[in-house]
């Protein structure tokens, strides 16, 4: 009996002395709150889509012209075997293009209910993130006619990124119709 006790002993002993020597875990830091979204550059000014609203980002497929749609949409493309409407969100907002090239701009495919749609944009930031804190319920620099679809913004480092919602502008009756007529 002794010669099975010694060694549950000797684990026991080295159990308790491990114990005694280990180092505590660190002191838990506050964990700062964060919000994100795809960051998108309209007119050379900062916005940001909330995640969950952007389904992909493209870059700007081959398409065919629409006849008899209003200038905004540029077309259709066919992504994997889905028709995509591609509208340009700059000239559907009558906005200045920013002086970017057409190879720097992209898609932000959105799809909510019925609505398949691509947003051309001048321009992806990729994935932003901003402290909660950092909200600010109204941006400074929001053209008006863009107002409407803004959802508050956040500042990070002397820049002011505003929320764009694409389900407001999904819910909009000028976004929704594109007939010329």
């Amino acid at each position: 009996m002794s010669a099975q006790a010694a060694p549950f002993a000797v684990l026991t002993d080295i159990a308790q002395r491990s114990r005694a020597m280990a180092a505590g875990l660190p002191e838990q830091q506050e964990a700062i709150e964060l919000w994100n979204g795809i960051g998108f550059v309209l007119a050379g000014q900062n916005y940001v889509a909330p995640m969950g609203e952007v389904v992909e980002i493209l870059h700007v497929p081959r398409y065919t012209h629409v006849p008899g749609v209003r200038a905004f949409m540029l077309g259709a493309a066919n992504v994997r075997g889905r028709l995509l409407p591609l509208i340009d969100l700059a000239h559907f907002f009558d906005l200045p293009r920013s002086s970017r090239s057409a190879r720097e701009r992209r898609v932000l495919v959105i799809e909510q209910g019925d609505v398949f749609s691509g947003l051309v944009v001048d321009g992806v930031a990729g994935m932003q993130y901003f402290a909660a804190d950092s909200y600010v319920s109204d941006p400074p620099g929001v053209p008006e006619i863009v107002q409407p679809f803004v959802r508050g913004g956040y500042e990070r480092n002397e820049e002011s990124w505003k929320v764009f919602s694409t389900v407001e502008l999904v819910g909009d009756e000028r976004f929704l119709d594109v007939a010329q007529w």
